[in-house]
């Protein structure tokens, strides 16, 4: 291995739906962490693993984070999101192309007393019209949040737009030192974890309203048999309304969410899947602490 070999870990920050995961899985190269067009998908701390001969960055996604917290759930999705702050080696604070939020702020304010450097990145850029509207935006961004940031750096996570040159940007300041991973592992999370976690991403993409923030899914069986892996997993959810809106009529949702499921499956898994959902209820389980912890939500 060179002398001059990198490694270290970047988190991601920023609040709900401002494109952390789909930044992550743009900087490694392949899905490990769920998207959808909707705040608060990832519930989890995410890391993501990018192994080259010269250097290996690990990014940790971390849920958006949220400066209303009406729910146990949240509160511990919050608390991921600062504890994720700590032992890393820079931090990137994402926010969107049309300027600081409340929310944003909200964010910002978590790094006033981290002492690693803070590069801002502003996604989304393809979509502006004019990309001269970021100037002023870039200018004003150390005042409005009382931050030194390292650089400032307009992105496209969905098209991929300058994300080299933010990797080049982190690269830069990792600590020269030997791997801290395997060359093969790209990320923290076991495929029994994402299997659950490709079923909630079907759910946020299917199911409209309000109803997906109410679903916890819990895999109960993760089996190879010989060249089909078999899952089965529960649906969780808070209210019989919800459970019927999951199945649909004659159970049509729960047909296509099943379907959307399995195919991202055998895309990541690289096998033949097969998938069996059921939907329970269980009554306000995001603010009971047994339930949270029985449905994978303790602290990360």
């Amino acid at each position: 291995m060179s002398e001059k070999y990198r490694a270290g870990y970047v988190t991601l920050l920023g609040r709900p739906n401002v494109g952390k995961s789909t930044l992550l899985n743009r900087l490694v190269k392949q899905k490990i962490s769920i998207t959808a067009n909707r705040p608060q998908t990832t519930r989890h701390s995410i890391t993501g693993i990018n192994t080259t001969d010269s250097f290996q960055i690990i990014y940790v996604d971390t849920p958006g984070f949220n400066n209303v917290t009406n729910s146990s759930l949240n509160k511990r999705m919050n608390k991921t999101s600062r504890t994720s702050l700590v032992g890393v080696d820079c931090i990137v604070l994402m926010i969107g192309p049309k300027g600081w939020t409340e929310a944003d702020k909200a964010a910002a304010e978590l790094l006033h007393s981290i002492d690693v450097p803070v590069f801002l990145v502003i996604n989304k850029i393809d979509i502006l019209k004019d990309k001269n509207t970021l100037l002023p935006f870039i200018e004003n961004s150390a005042a409005e949040t009382g931050i030194k940031f390292e650089e400032i750096i307009p992105i496209s996570a969905e098209t991929g737009e300058n994300v080299n040159n933010l990797e080049a940007k982190l690269l830069a300041i990792l600590p020269v030192q030997q791997k801290l991973f395997s060359d093969n592992q790209v990320t923290d999370k076991s495929d029994r974890f994402l299997a659950g976690e490709l079923v909630r991403e079907q759910i946020f993409r299917v199911i409209g309203e309000e109803v997906p923030y109410a679903v916890a899914v819990k895999v109960e069986k993760f089996k190879k048999e010989g060249k089909l892996l078999r899952i089965e997993a529960i649906i969780w959810v808070e209210k019989k309304g919800q459970k019927a809106i999951l199945i649909g009529k004659k159970g049509d949702q729960i047909k296509k969410i099943g379907t959307h499921a399995r195919k991202a499956m055998e895309n990541s898994f690289g096998t033949k899947v097969f998938l069996e959902l059921w939907v329970k209820v269980r009554a306000n389980w995001r603010d009971n602490e047994q339930a949270l912890r029985l449905f994978g939500y303790g602290d990360d």
